[in-house]
């Protein structure tokens, strides 16, 4: 089963749910947030599809019309902006480290940068036995709820960036249940978003590099992630294949489990606030910066692989220029 939330011709929100076979989603009935399903889910000890399919189906809706239309949110999201949580963990994927090694030096294989120790210390304890804890990711912070864009959307390059280029990424989607429980709602396609010439200045820059708008869905995966998750990037310019890479996710192609990942995220008990929405990024496998590609305004990201259904999409555009922020002295 698969997930959107959208918004009707009137305005009203609605939830879609893609069952096996289905070529068109149809509205859940007396549901307009999937969040709002997945902790009546726990509450009522279901599982998340049980209670979708309790809630019963109306009739079909015109996918194409919600994507021409731009109707579709992204497939989780909380009534509040500031109560969602948006991170990220990087080096995670095989090729990952290769690339972002490439951008800080080029120093000798026996004198490892800090992005190689921490990849080999991902494929020597990223994936611990049952019950056990292994070695913690890299993690950035990436923002709240305020900073998403919904698929269709347009993801803004900032006056003050260098650079603004796409991650393709698998993204785990998460609520906070009402005694902090961490349920995994599901997974989705993102375009995780960064700014790599600003990275590539000083590692230490990766911190602000993150700070950008991300996107993800439309279709929010119920239940397990595949093992292994395939599927396209694409930079569409002047309408036309501008670039293309492939998006190569899940666990056999990771040095760390998903559940090493979520162990790290979450072990900060502020974290597990009741209610709160989460998005983690789980890593790229593959970059157009890495080939040398330079984003303008005007491209358009295309993001797809079967397991997820539709394909995510987001034209960049240019944001305000670079202008000093002032300070009123109180």
């Amino acid at each position: 089963m698969r997930l959107i939330q959208f918004r009707q011709a009137d305005g009203q929100r609605r939830v879609g749910a893609l069952t096996e076979g289905s070529a068109a989603p149809r509205i859940v009935r007396n549901a307009d947030s999937v969040r709002d399903l997945a902790l009546e889910a726990h509450r009522s000890g279901r599982s998340l599809a049980a209670t979708v399919e309790a809630h019963g189906f109306g009739e079909a809706v015109d996918y194409d019309a919600l994507i021409s239309e731009k109707r579709l949110l992204v497939p989780l999201d909380h009534p509040e902006p500031s109560h969602t949580v948006l991170a990220l963990t990087g080096l995670t994927h095989l090729g990952s480290a290769t690339q972002r090694d490439a951008m800080h030096t080029n120093l000798q294989s026996e004198n490892l940068t800090d992005s190689m120790k921490m990849f080999k210390m991902g494929i020597e304890g990223g994936k611990p036995g049952e019950g056990a804890i292994g070695v913690q990711p890299e993690w950035a912070y990436k923002g709240d709820g305020s900073w998403v864009v919904p698929p269709e959307g347009d993801i803004e390059l900032p006056g003050y960036a260098d650079d603004g280029g796409e991650e393709a990424e698998v993204a785990g989607l998460y609520v906070i249940g009402d005694g902090g429980e961490v349920l995994r709602v599901g997974y989705a396609i993102g375009n995780e978003y960064s700014d790599h010439k600003m990275e590539r200045v000083n590692y230490l820059f990766l911190a602000h590099s993150k700070l950008r708008q991300c996107s993800y869905g439309p279709e929010l995966l119920v239940g397990d992630l595949p093992e292994t998750v395939e599927g396209t990037v694409k930079i569409l310019r002047d309408g036309g294949e501008f670039w293309s890479g492939d998006l190569i996710s899940g666990e056999a192609n990771m040095c760390h489990s998903v559940r090493n990942l979520e162990q790290h995220h979450f072990k900060y008990a502020r974290f597990r606030r009741p209610g709160d929405v989460h998005v983690y990024f789980f890593g790229a496998s593959a970059l157009s910066c890495a080939a040398g590609v330079e984003t303008k305004p005007g491209d358009v990201f295309e993001i797809s692989s079967p397991v997820f259904g539709r394909t995510l999409r987001n034209r960049l555009v240019a944001g305000a220029p670079d202008e000093p922020i002032p300070v009123v002295q109180l």
